[in-house]
């Protein structure tokens, strides 16, 4: 069973029905008792990092993810769920849940791109991403494979090792990151088609590990 963690951030549904497309069980859910035998964990969601961070904590949420993470299970962060793995947030000058170092920024309010025309923040639509490094989730993606994307603000991590991939919107940042059996996109691959049905389903059979025989 995959918990989907419910923490009052919108866009978990479409998160429900991409896996019930693939036949994964799965339900959104805030209890504690269940997230805590559920054999894998999903962290999407989209909103701003303050309120999020808010009711992670009144829930207790915040601790029900990382003991998930502290017991080696397969965690994925999507969009909102990505950015405030890290230890801060420009949104609402968030102090965040520091499972990665670093913080996640705020597109510049005169976002141009490298030909100095006005790019649109938030960025909505789709882009490619350059991979950095095999991983089991990311496996077998054609190279120009795009993904949708919809976002003011974006992870800047601290460690380069733990980008996987990197997205060009005006300037260059991170789309995916993972550290031993935690992944996180700032993509939806939940909206990005049969892409973001790949990322997904390499997921479900993913054991928490990376190297070639971790699917």
């Amino acid at each position: 069973m995959i918990a989907i963690i419910d923490y009052e951030a919108g866009n978990l549904t479409s998160v429900k029905r991409a896996l019930d497309h693939l036949g994964a069980p799965c339900r959104i859910s805030n209890d504690l008792e269940f997230i805590a035998g559920a054999e894998r964990v999903i962290f999407p969601g989209v909103g701003a990092a303050g309120a999020a961070m808010a009711s992670l904590k009144r829930l207790g949420l915040d601790r029900a993810l990382k003991q998930a993470l502290d017991q080696g299970k397969p965690v994925l962060g999507i969009c909102l769920g990505t950015q405030i793995i890290f230890e801060s947030s420009q949104e609402d000058a968030a102090t965040c849940l520091g499972i990665l170092p670093g913080q996640t920024v705020r597109f510049p309010l005169d976002h141009r791109d490298a030909a100095g025309h006005p790019l649109k923040v938030p960025h909505m639509g789709w882009n490619q991403v350059a991979w950095t490094r095999p991983h089991p989730v990311f496996a077998g993606l054609p190279p120009e494979a795009e993904f949708y994307f919809v976002h003011s603000y974006h992870p800047a991590p601290a460690r380069a090792e733990d980008v996987v991939g990197w997205t060009e919107y005006g300037l260059r940042f991170a789309a995916a990151v993972a550290r031993e059996n935690l992944v996180a996109v700032q993509f939806h691959p939940e909206k990005s088609g049969r892409p973001g049905l790949t990322i997904l389903g390499n997921f479900l059979a993913w054991d928490g590990k990376e190297g070639a025989d971790a699917l």
